[in-house]
């Protein structure tokens, strides 16, 4: 088997750490490896597959003559904004984890088990985008509803970990906690969210947007749309809740008129859609939960039903670990199938 030199850009962060996770996991056939982080990591060690790796900074210098095939960018928008284009200069192809590339008509916006022919367009600019995390486990969800009977609207309300907003945001609710039980919550530090995330949530992530909406909403609503080829419409609320991780979503999805919804299909072909798991026995107590999908790599779906009053509606609930799903995994997968691709 072919060997690749890969880069991990952002090696100190919680993507880029869970990156060499699944990396190692899936057996990445990985030649070198190139931890890249700023100059405040540098010099620190990562371990991958037995070995020690030094952390380098990232320069407009590093990718020349290293040979590097791939290069995952997950340090943030503005950090792909600079490099990015030196890594591609250098021969590599970048599959980017942030915001900045995503909606630029030249730049594939994928999700393996959605779209994978797109990968094929990656020449146009050497770049494929991750979609945002909770797009990407929605569209999972999706796309095999979508091809049973057609979407005409989708309206989602995400229920979303503190991971989300990095290292930061899982310290912040533990100190948080860690206060409640000293009895020193009016004290706390508030820093990582809007408002105090213990004991609460937040209905507001990322930055206001004109129309009423917030950035993370609008991205939910413009990615699906590019992902899937399609223009139904989408409605998100997203919210800031006290879980570590995992997003949960409920979504509720109307399909074209004169559609007549059977729950049983729903469930086969949900559950028989790649990277899809079914848990949804609401008599046993059984659904998805963020501690169900936490640490692996599935989209995890339950409490499927139809809606009481229009047999056109369905409501769904669905749950993944969006450090890996939406995030590190899915960035792996798309660079699993672009090797295929490449063979």
């Amino acid at each position: 088997m072919k060997r690749y030199n890969v880069a991990v850009v952002g090696a100190s962060g919680a993507v880029g750490e869970e990156l060499f996770r699944v990396l190692e996991e899936q057996n990445f056939p990985v030649a070198n490896l190139l931890p890249l982080a700023s100059a405040n990591s540098a010099g620190n060690t990562i371990e991958f597959a037995g070995k020690d790796y030094k952390i380098e900074e990232l320069t407009e210098d590093v990718f020349r003559g290293r040979d590097i095939d791939i290069a995952f960018f997950s340090a943030g928008g503005s950090i792909s904004a600079k490099y990015a284009k030196y890594a591609v200069e250098s021969g590599a192809v970048v599959i980017d984890n942030t915001s900045h590339f995503r909606m630029i008509d030249s730049v594939p916006l994928v999700v393996p088990e959605v779209n994978p022919e797109d990968i094929e367009l990656w020449e146009d600019s050497g770049i494929i985008a991750n979609p945002n995390c909770s797009t990407i486990q929605m569209v999972q969800l999706l796309k095999p509803l979508d091809d049973l009977y057609g979407i005409k609207r989708v309206d989602v309300s995400t229920y979303q970990a503190t991971s989300g907003a990095g290292k930061a945001g899982m310290e912040e609710l533990v100190m948080q906690m860690k206060d409640f039980f000293a009895f020193k919550l009016d004290d706390t530090e508030i820093k990582a969210f809007a408002h105090q995330i213990a004991l609460n949530v937040i209905p507001h992530i990322d930055v206001p947007q004109p129309n009423g909406y917030t950035k993370e909403e609008m991205k939910m609503v413009n990615e699906t749309n590019k992902i899937m080829h399609s223009d139904f419409a989408v409605s998100a609320t997203c919210v800031r809740v006290p879980v570590l991780r995992s997003h949960s979503e409920a979504i509720t999805i109307t399909f074209k008129e004169g559609v007549d919804v059977s729950v049983e299909k729903a469930r086969e072909v949900l559950d028989n859609f790649e990277n899809v798991k079914v848990i949804d026995n609401l008599e046993k107590n059984e659904y998805p939960m963020p501690i169900t999908a936490t640490d692996t790599d599935l989209t995890f779906v339950g409490r499927i039903r139809k809606d009481i009053y229009s047999p056109n509606i369905l409501h769904i609930w669905g749950v993944a670990d969006q450090v890996r799903v939406g995030a590190a995994t899915n960035a792996v997968r798309i660079a699993q199938k672009w090797i295929e691709l490449e063979d």
